[in-house]
Order: structure tokens, then C-alpha cells, then sequence
């Protein structure tokens, strides 16, 4: 009996999976294998949120696999070890993995290959397991190595043919090997989360993007910026763990609607900092364009944003909803962002860090990235762009639905009032006045 075995990282899936699709056309046999990794699981011990996910999305993950007659094996360890040890044991001639593009993940694949190659076992990396469209595939016309600007890249994007959809295994056959039992979130981080984080797999994600695409998909590019209408998807957290395949979400989304065309860019936005991750790795702690100003250092300021105390109702909701859901709608995060390094001129890698440390869908390529757009050290050529919370308020949350939610100690004002909270003579020890003042106070 031949054996192969399927890696499981960033693809928590079953459903348009090229690695277990390969995998179980490369032998008799598949061996479907997530290790807990003792060194990427120290990088993120401090991240409650995603490790809750993680394990809910491994126990989606095995119960499709014994659906289909197989299970996940779990393994604890460094993972180039684990991975050989697995390969003896079942005597593996190949190991299929999802391409990835973060400094660690490529550092993993070449572990993994001198590794396996010690036991005469190969590597196949896959591309476009986790990104829609190959992160290494788009290269611009005028010799650069990445796409710097979104448009350009977004055009090319569309016009790149996609892969159809992979259909899921009807069987599998999985040789005896032995397997650890599935952690409880509290083994890998024991930092409290999020008290109503939302924790699925694929089996979830599956319905929310049935649902998605049934109808609501259509009116996102009207409501995709108002928080209070709850006009995105919810699917970040899907995608960042694999649960969803990208190609697939983009291959069911009808592009004709602009509702559905607004969707799919975001998915295209998911690609182009992929891509630029995969060209310029080190740009996840560095600049990718150097900062204008020097960052200042106000560890008052920072703790105030950080528990949604800053005095400006638009910026605290945002934060105090990450701390309870461990997630935010983009608008919201965009304007966050904007008052920690364009108002208070924190720098972003402490921003960053703490939406790592709260947000389940805490993507590497995205939020770093993101948080470089904003900050006007990353790819967008408008640097100066600031985000007034109150002009913003007033365009996103005009009625103050989305602060009333999240700030109930503002609840009783009415309509937009809520936006000025010190015009209506608010106590501190209620609400804490504004930490900065801006136009239109």
C-alpha cells in the first residue's frame, strides 16, 4: 500500500482542497495530519481568539473527514520532526502542503523538504490553496516583482483565469497510524478571549456562505460601511483558517451584481497583500515606504484606545466590539486605525499586534498590511489620509445605531447626539472626554 500524506496548516477543509485532492490521488492510502507546532503555537500564545477558532475548526474538519470514512490525525511538536516521524510510520513516498507566503511559513517549507528529503520522501507545495489566485502568479508589465497599487492588480486579478472548484472526497482510506486527542482552546492559549467570539469550521462557514450568497451579497456594496447594519459577510475568520476556499467564494459569487462585484474586490484585496507578502516578506514587522514623521510614545493614549476610552464614541465602539467579538466590521477598523497612528502618530506595529491579539481572523498579510495603508508607510500613494471619527459618524452611523450598541453608557442619547457625547454634559466617570480634539467638536 502506498501512502501520501495531506499537511494540513491554513486549509481546514475538505471542500476544493488541492492538498487532500492530490494527496488521495497519490496513493492507496492518505494520511489527513495537523500538528499543533510548539514554535508557531509560542508566536501565538498571547491569541486567545484564534486559538478557540482553531480548535473548533478542527473538530469541523475531522467529523467531514470520518463522513467520508477517514479522521484528522493530531501530532504535537516541531513540525519538521513530526511530519518525518508520521512519513516512517506509514512509510510516505510524498507530502502535499498549501503554499503560504509569511517569513515562517516559507522558513516551514524548507524545513519540511531537507527533512523529508533525509528519508527519501518529497514536498509538493500547492499553490492557490489559500489565496484565490496563486500569490506568486501576477506580475506586473513593467518589471517590478509585485503590484504596488490595487487597481492595476485588480484588473489583471479578473481578467486571471481560476481554477473550478475541487469536489470534496467521497472516501477515504486511513492507514493505522496513532493520533492525539483534539485540544481544548484553554491547552493552547490560557488568555481570556472574546465572551462572544462566534467559533466555527467548514461545516459552518458552508452555511454562512450559502446564506451570504442567497441574498444579502447584494446589498453589500450599500451597506458594506455602515456598522450598524451588519452588511458584511462574517467570512474573514473562514478565510483566514481555510475553512472557505477563496477560489471557491469567488467562483459561486456572481460578479455581474455590484453587490457581488464589491464582495469579490475584497477577496481581490486578500490576494494583492499576499502577493506583495510573498515578494517582500520582511514588510510584516518593516516599512514597506519609510514613515514621514517620527512615531511618538504615549502609553496612556495607547491604553485608552486599547480599551475603548478614547473620548471619541465612533473610535471606542469599534474597539470595545473587537474586545467582545474578537472581530470588527472593516469601516470600523479603518477609522481605529486612522486615530491610533494618523491622530495620536502611534506606530503600527503596536496597533497591529493588538488586533492580533484579538481579532479571529488575525491575518498576517491583511492586517499588516492594512495597518500600513493607514499609517502611509504601505502601498497606498495617499499618505495624508486621515479619518475625522466625527466626519466619519456622520457618514457611517448618522443615527448613532453603532455607538449605541457598543457604548451603552451613552445609550440615552438620542439620535446622532450620541457622536458629542460632551456637548450634552457628560461625567467622566461615565464616559471619559475626548484624549484629542478635531474639527467639528
Amino acid at each position: 500500500m502506498t501512502a501520501s500524506i495531506a499537511l494540513f496548516t491554513r486549509d481546514l477543509r475538505v471542500h476544493d482542497n488541492p492538498v487532500l485532492t492530490a494527496a488521495c490521488a497519490d496513493g492507496d492510502a492518505v494520511v489527513p495530519l495537523f500538528v499543533l507546532d510548539t514554535e508557531l503555537l509560542d508566536k501565538v500564545r498571547h491569541a486567545p481568539n484564534r486559538m478557540r477558532f482553531l480548535v473548533a475548526a478542527l473538530s469541523e474538519l475531522d467529523a467531514e473527514l470520518r463522513s467520508r470514512g477517514g479522521r484528522l490525525i493530531v501530532r504535537r511538536g516541531r513540525i519538521a520532526e513530526v511530519v518525518a516521524q508520521v512519513a516512517r510510520e506509514v512509510r510516505a513516498h510524498r507530502v502535499h502542503l498549501a503554499a503560504d507566503v509569511t517569513s515562517y511559513s516559507v522558513e516551514r517549507s524548507a524545513a519540511l523538504r531537507d527533512r523529508l528529503a533525509e528519508i527519501r520522501c518529497d514536498l509538493r507545495l500547492h499553490p492557490a490553496s489559500i489565496t484565490a489566485v496563486d500569490a506568486t502568479a501576477l506580475r506586473p508589465d513593467t518589471g517590478r516583482t509585485h503590484y504596488a497599487i490595487f487597481t492595476p492588480y485588480f484588473r489583471r486579478w479578473l481578467d486571471t483565469p481560476m481554477r473550478r472548484p475541487l469536489a470534496a472526497p467521497k472516501a477515504l482510506t486511513v492507514p493505522a497510524v496513532e493520533s492525539a486527542e483534539l485540544p481544548a482552546p484553554g491547552e493552547l492559549c490560557a488568555d481570556p478571549g472574546s465572551p462572544s467570539l462566534a467559533v466555527g469550521g467548514e461545516t459552518t462557514g458552508r452555511k454562512l456562505l450559502a446564506q451570504w450568497l442567497s441574498g444579502p451579497v447584494r446589498q453589500y456594496e450599500a451597506t458594506k460601511d455602515l456598522p450598524a447594519h451588519d452588511g458584511t459577510s462574517g467570512l474573514s475568520p473562514y478565510l483566514h483558517f481555510g475553512c472557505l476556499s477563496a477560489a471557491e467564494v469567488v467562483h459561486r459569487t456572481d460578479a455581474t451584481d455590484p453587490g457581488g462585484l464589491a464582495f469579490v474586490r475584497q477577496i481581490a484585496w486578500r490576494d494583492f497583500y499576499h502577493q506583495v507578502l510573498a515578494d517582500r516578506p520582511e514588510v510584516a514587522v518593516e516599512d514597506y515606504r519609510p514613515a514621514f514623521e517620527p512615531w511618538q510614545r504615549d502609553s496612556h493614549a495607547v491604553a485608552a484606545w486599547k480599551a475603548g476610552r478614547t473620548g471619541l464614541p465612533m473610535v471606542d465602539a469599534g474597539m470595545r466590539q473587537l474586545t467582545e467579538q474578537g472581530w470588527m466590521p472593516g469601516r470600523a477598523r479603518l477609522i481605529a486605525a486612522s486615530f491610533l497612528v494618523k491622530t495620536l502618530r502611534i506606530d503600527w506595529r503596536i496597533g497591529a499586534r493588538h488586533f492580533e491579539r484579538w481579532l479571529v481572523d488575525g491575518d498576517i498579510a491583511n492586517n499588516r498590511m492594512n495597518w500600513q495603508w493607514m499609517a502611509g508607510t504601505g502601498t497606498d500613494t495617499r499618505s495624508s489620509r486621515v479619518l475625522n471619527p466625527l466626519r466619519q459618524a456622520e457618514r457611517f452611523d448618522p443615527d448613532g445605531d453603532y455607538v449605541r450598541r457598543w457604548l451603552p453608557e451613552l445609550a440615552g442619547l438620542p439620535g446622532a447626539e450620541i457622536h458629542r457625547p460632551w456637548r450634552a454634559g457628560m461625567l467622566s466617570g461615565d464616559y471619559p472626554p475626548p484624549i484629542v480634539e478635531f474639527n467639528g467638536m
